[in-house]
């Protein structure tokens, strides 16, 4: 079998007309920057999320980048994040001279614990910066709770669950990104969704807030060469926007297929030893940007990943080495502090395929030859 991790060529093979129209649309106009197509998007953005203020930008990176310069943070200045979690999120950070505080994760859900951030709070600290890592979200009501409590700003990284439902203990519902007071994400091809090259977004409660991130964003000018305030170039192209605008339709349809492949799994894994299948939460929709297994630590999980891999079953570690371990943040981490609950996922986490185009007997073949493995 052909089992690919993401199958973009496939999802891009039921929409192709649309997207065709829509790049051809860009090309006719030449309005490569800045076009009709970029506003449009805006717009149909911030409609699927109840009406906030959508800022795009070039990548998701930028968007994290962009969302703190626009808080007005100085050098030294505290920013808790997940130490479990992709590079950029403490990147931008570091690049801003300001101080990533990790925070371990939970062991259930992955993301950050909210029973440990209280204790890593100090007079510097001026935001936190939850992921909603693999396709649910954090605990915000928590967060924003503790943040309320001690006057901080919250940056939510949406990049892994565009679309998922948090719900409120007073049943109050909300999108992921809109809850903080900023939130950002990533059009990176595998996301769920993607374009065909880079891009990214914020959003914004406050409507000067939102202005000041666009101003960035645009070299700090909202006149044309009146630069206000120190900005950057970070843009998405009109082609970009006119792919999302065709896929940003059908959003819904592919967390609906990834949920149904994760039901698939989930059926096929429930009695398979040795393999915690990825745990819901009550209070977050999972939109599964990835599938993630526990592997116990009795299984040699390299070789788990190498068998498969032999087999043609594509697999990915998200991430082998934690935030505290990698050299460029090894000067962050506070003598003695450990992170267990992280170090533990670095070296048992598993993510099997998924995606729109995953079939039932590809997952069967997945599972199959994960017990074949296990079976040795």
């Amino acid at each position: 079998m052909n089992i690919k991790m993401v199958d973009l060529k496939g999802q891009y093979d039921k929409i192709s007309e649309e997207v065709n129209k829509g790049i051809q649309d860009v090309i006719n106009s030449t309005s490569f920057i800045n076009g009709p197509q970029v506003k449009e998007f805006n717009k149909n953005l911030s409609d699927y999320h109840s009406g906030i203020n959508v800022v795009s930008c070039a990548n998701g990176t930028d968007a994290l980048q962009i969302a703190l310069m626009s808080l007005d943070l100085k050098p030294g200045d505290e920013v808790i994040v997940p130490v479990h979690t992709y590079v950029a999120t403490a990147e931008v950070i570091a690049l801003l001279r300001l101080k990533p505080i990790f925070v371990d994760v939970d062991p259930d859900f992955f993301t950050i614990d909210i029973n440990q951030i209280e204790e890593k709070i100090t007079k510097n600290t001026k935001a936190i910066v939850p992921v909603h890592l693999y396709g649910q979200c954090a605990n915000m009501e928590v967060i924003m709770q503790i943040a309320s409590k001690h006057n901080l700003y919250v940056i939510e990284d949406t990049a892994q669950a565009i679309g998922a439902i948090y719900t409120f203990s007073n049943g109050k519902t909300a999108i992921a990104g809109t809850i903080g007071d900023i939130g950002t994400t990533s059009f990176f091809p595998s996301k769920n969704l993607g374009c065909y090259g880079d891009g990214g977004a914020m959003f914004i409660k406050d409507n000067e807030l939102a202005k000041k991130c666009h101003m960035i964003a645009n070299h700090g000018q909202s006149i044309k060469y009146h630069h206000d305030i120190i900005g950057c170039n970070s843009r998405l192209d009109s082609m970009q926007a006119a792919i999302l605008n065709v896929k940003l339709k059908y959003i819904d349809d592919y967390s609906g297929a990834r949920q149904k492949a994760a039901t698939i799994y989930n059926e096929l894994l429930k009695d398979v030893f040795g393999i915690k299948t990825p745990k819901v939460s009550d209070f977050s929709t999972h939109v599964y940007h990835q599938y993630t297994l526990v592997v116990d630590e009795s299984i040699n999980r390299n070789d788990l990943k190498t068998f498969l891999k032999g087999k043609g079953v594509p697999s990915m570690i998200y991430y082998p080495i934690p935030l505290h371990r990698q050299k460029a943040y090894e000067k962050e981490l506070v003598s003695g502090e450990n992170f267990p609950v992280t170090e533990r996922l670095s070296n048992t986490v598993l993510s099997l395929p998924i995606h729109t185009e995953l079939t039932r007997e590809e997952q069967e073949f997945v599972v199959s030859s994960l017990i074949e493995f296990l079976n040795k």
